[in-house]
């Protein structure tokens, strides 16, 4: 299926790795241009050589911060008028409400809340400007059902959810879509480590703590990441131009809700 994209510039942040990173693949593979952010410098380059020998498309890699206004400043000078946007930052430690003071929930706020924000309110005029934009936000199972142990991660993501909710409708009578993604476990470095905080809290093999997650999982797996970009591809396509202001599960059935 071609999702009419080529020629397009997308901005993918914490891209190098992931999802972040499966987003940008799969946005490449439909022709779209990428501007890749991420901190690390060396996997960064090394993603964006993969990307542009795999894909002959242009590759701008942009190491920064995302989650700082300094980092941001830089990606947004380097990226300039993009038509894709998706937000995504690696989310905050795992604890229980007695660990976590005020600058704990501010930083997961400015790392899962405000730094999407930000790039949203710097982007979307020229999208509208332009009448055609798309801004996917990868944020989590949790805004869905709240996980305990990610008390902090549950409190950044569901403001954002708000905030979409809101300016999605405010955007969409100009050619501007905007959704979140709400990914569950994934093969990921994200998945890795709440793993490995199981293997130290409970004492088991990481094997079992892997086992253990596996069985809340209807689909017996953890995700794919090539699967989750493409699923973000679409919803950056002419053909999803009718989904506004949604929120997309995409976690195997782990979250057991209705609706």
């Amino acid at each position: 299926m071609d999702l009419g994209l080529r020629g397009r510039r997308a901005l993918v942040c914490a891209g190098s790795k992931g999802l972040g990173r499966g987003c940008a693949e799969a946005l490449a593979a439909e022709g779209v241009d990428i501007v890749l952010n991420a901190r690390g410098v060396e996997a960064l380059e090394a993603a964006a050589a993969e990307m542009r020998d795999t894909h002959g498309i242009a590759v701008t890699a942009v190491a920064a911060d995302i989650t700082t206004e300094g980092g941001r400043t830089d990606v947004l000078a380097a990226a300039g008028a993009v038509d894709i946007l998706v937000t995504n930052a690696g989310g905050p430690p795992p604890g229980v409400w007695s660990d976590w003071g005020r600058e704990d929930f501010i930083a997961a706020l400015d790392a899962n809340m405000l730094a999407p924000i930000a790039m949203m309110t710097a982007l979307l005029p020229g999208m509208i400007g332009r009448g055609w934009g798309r801004v996917v936000n990868i944020t989590s199972q949790s805004v869905k059902a709240p996980i305990a142990q990610l008390g902090l991660s549950n409190a950044a993501r569901t403001g954002l959810t708000g905030y979409v909710a809101g300016t999605a409708r405010q955007v969409a009578p100009h050619g501007v879509t905007i959704n979140n993604l709400l990914p569950g476990i994934h093969a990921t470095d994200r998945a890795d480590a709440l793993d490995a905080a199981v293997v130290e809290a409970e004492g088991i093999t990481l094997e079992e703590a892997r086992e253990r997650r596996r069985q809340t999982i209807p689909a017996w797996a953890y995700g794919d990441p090539a699967d989750f970009g493409r699923a973000c591809a679409f919803l950056c396509s002419d053909a999803a131009k009718f989904i506004v202001g949604q929120n997309l599960l995409l976690d195997g059935g782990a979250t057991n809700a209705t609706i």
